[in-house]
């Protein structure tokens, strides 16, 4: 059995906690919070106590941006293992503080889960496979900052080189009936800002980043993400492809979605096909999960892997370092309406 503590006690730090328990071979030995409470988990008042008694193999940070580097750097001083909420750091001088306590040890990993949740594991797979030949943009419109540069970069294949950024900004109304906390039955339109960016990675490779206050919930906006290659492309669900002289193909991603009309198997994700073959199978059928939990429990399943030394890092510090580097670029040149190019950091 592999533990881990969970330091926080928020909306994150839950769904840590809760997917654990129904996770095998690994379990929350429990959370460190401020303010004692009744947890499902056992609560400590400090880390220290925490490895003290619970010996957890190693810790996943669920705090605000400010406080995620003092708690990264007390555990790996501690020769703790870290699987880190994003971002590491608020901002560029803070990341680069962090790397230089940390980075150097290993022990880092950032809790980016977005690559792993199935609709774009399977994207990431048929890109991997060179359906679409060699990936040269991609444009994403459904998530921000960080998140969104993660799967820029991930199906891209880029890695840590410098990046140019241009981006702007717009303001226009929009309705907004659904949040984080639930229906708002406003019916009014406010003014929603939408930031737009362009990222040069060099050798031909380019993302575009699309991306209005709030997109993650309203409704009213279409999620968008599209994979350009050599040749052919992908977009949302669907990839066209050059398989043969004069034979342009369309084929979409079918996700098996069980539960429906005569279906008494459950409500559960099954798998995502291109044409007869498998792209992503859901590893955790039977817990009726949805895709972000089982984008967070297949996180916390490869960490626990790479903490007993049977898998590699899932998502090393360097590279959620990368991501947010290159996130606030866009939002400085969106501000400020420069072009930026973001440094040669030594993410290494």
């Amino acid at each position: 059995m592999t533990s881990f503590a969970i330091v926080g006690a928020g909306w994150r730090a839950e769904m840590f906690w809760r997917l654990a328990a129904d996770l095998d071979g690994l379990d929350c030995a429990g959370a460190v919070v401020r303010t004692p409470r009744t947890l499902p988990v056992p609560a400590y008042e400090s880390l220290t106590e925490c490895v003290e008694q619970a010996r957890p193999d190693f810790v996943v940070t669920a705090v605000p941006w400010d406080a995620n580097p003092g708690i990264i750097t007390e555990a790996v001083e501690r020769g703790l293992p870290v699987l880190a909420e994003t971002p590491p750091a608020p901002d560029a001088d803070g990341l680069r503080a962090l790397w230089a306590a940390v980075g150097g040890s290993g022990l880092v990993q950032v809790a980016e889960q977005y690559l792993l949740m199935p609709a774009h594991a399977a994207r990431a797979e048929a890109v991997r496979q060179g359906l679409i030949g060699i990936p040269s943009q991609v444009q994403v419109s459904s998530t921000h900052m960080y998140h969104a540069v993660s799967l820029i970069r991930g199906l891209l294949g880029a890695g840590r080189e410098p990046v140019t950024v241009r981006a702007s900004r717009t303001t226009a109304p929009l309705v907004d009936p659904l949040t984080r906390d639930g229906w708002t039955d406003d019916p009014d339109p406010k003014r929603a800002v939408t930031t737009i960016a362009t990222m040069d990675f060099g050798d031909g490779r380019s993302g575009v980043y699309d991306f209005t206050d709030n997109q993650w919930h309203n409704q009213l906006r279409f999620r968008r993400l599209l994979v350009r290659g050599s040749h052919g492309e992908l977009r949302d669900d669907e990839v066209v492809r050059l398989t043969a002289p004069r034979t342009v193909i369309r084929t979409p991603l079918v996700r098996r979605q069980t539960g429906y009309d005569l279906d008494l198997d459950g409500f559960d994700t099954d798998t995502i096909t291109l044409g007869g073959e498998v792209l992503y199978r859901n590893p955790y059928q039977g817990r009726r999960w949805n895709d972000e939990e089982i984008a967070i429990a297949t996180l916390l399943d490869a960490t626990a892997a790479w903490v007993r030394g049977t898998a590699p890092a899932p998502y090393p510090l360097a590279d959620g370092a990368q991501d947010h580097l290159i996130a606030l670029a866009v939002e400085e040149a969106a501000a400020t309406d420069r072009t930026i190019t973001t440094a040669a950091e030594d993410w290494s």
